[in-house]
């Protein structure tokens, strides 16, 4: 079993160029705004305000790192996770929105130190034509070192039928709630041995 023993804010950026140096194996997180990034980082490392979410969905245009360490049997792995800006509902100009979204392509596109992206989409609302893009954009762009993971959030939310829904439309699809233990750990082994090439 593994768990997440130590995480860390490090620093806010607003592009590429401000960022921490890319000195360890990144895991980056995206999706719309309001689909639960923060509150996933905060279930997974087991702090509740790690992550600062927002009343005000697409407010957050930051890059956020946070330090994590993995324990497992008695060994520490060092990651770090990214938080990035949600895309979507963001009331802004055209020209910030614009500047917004070629800080975030130019991050996902050059950042040598993710490893692990994990989308994450809303199990209410699972065929979102804004998420397929997302996805083909990432399919299109992941290198060989990379590796592309999907987690349904909000489970909590939704019935057996739109569970089954999404596993027949989506056979690999992960579930995840914030308030259910047992999914969040299961999305902690996933992203574990994505990172680290270890079953747990």
């Amino acid at each position: 079993m593994i768990r997440i023993k130590h995480a860390s804010f490090v620093l806010s950026a607003p592009s590429l160029e401000e960022t921490v140096d890319a000195s360890m194996s990144e895991v980056a997180f995206l999706g719309r705004s309001n689909v639960g990034k923060s509150s996933l980082i905060n279930a997974l490392t087991n702090k509740k305000s790690l992550a600062k979410s927002s009343s005000t969905p697409g407010k957050t245009r930051l890059i956020n790192f946070f330090d994590v360490v993995y324990e497992k049997e008695a060994t520490d792995f060092a990651a770090r996770f990214v938080d990035l800006p949600g895309f979507g509902y963001a009331k802004v100009s055209k020209s910030m929105k614009y500047e917004w979204q070629k800080n975030l392509t130019e991050f996902i596109l050059k950042r040598t130190s993710i490893r692990v992206f994990v989308h994450l989409r809303d199990a209410r609302h699972p065929q979102l034509a804004i998420d397929d893009e997302v996805l083909d954009y990432l399919k299109e762009i992941c290198r060989p070192d990379q590796e592309i993971i999907i987690f349904f959030t909000k489970a909590d939310k939704i019935g057996q039928k739109e569970k089954s829904f999404l596993k027949k439309i989506d056979p690999q699809a992960q579930l995840v709630a914030v308030g259910n233990k047992k999914t969040i750990q299961d999305a902690n082994e996933r992203i574990f041995q994505s990172l680290f090439g270890m079953c747990t």
